[in-house]
């Protein structure tokens, strides 16, 4: 059932951000910052919580949940390490995703090479 939980969580965001590129002069590059600043944000006020409870990796994985992971991490330094903590956190919690993001994707770039299309 967890399967089907977050099969229709991410199915769901992916839908949003879809009726959003297709009903608005929005660009794939505004959707992005909008959902990851979304992700943030319902994190913030604690909406986005219950959702990741219901959905596990169908809320974690997309762009919202990037902004979840940030959020996540700013609101635990800053309990812990005062409020520079809002500017260290959330670079704390998200610095394996985006290491691993960076080496996969140089990684690829060197293991295949490009063409362009004609």
């Amino acid at each position: 059932m967890d399967y089907v939980k977050a099969f229709v969580t991410g199915g769901a965001i992916c839908v949003i951000g879809q009726i959003l590129m297709d009903k608005t002069n929005l660009t794939p590059a505004h959707v992005l910052v909008f959902f990851v600043t979304a992700g943030a944000v319902l994190t913030a006020v604690g909406i986005y919580e219950p959702i990741v409870q219901f959905g596990g990796a169908g809320a974690t994985i997309p762009l919202t949940g990037f902004g979840y992971s940030l959020a996540k991490g700013a609101i635990k330094e800053v309990q812990t390490a005062g409020l520079i903590g809002a500017l260290t956190g959330g670079v704390k919690s998200t610095a394996g995703g985006i290491a691993a993001a960076v080496v996969f994707g140089y990684s690829m770039a060197v293991l295949f090479n490009p063409k362009s299309k004609k």
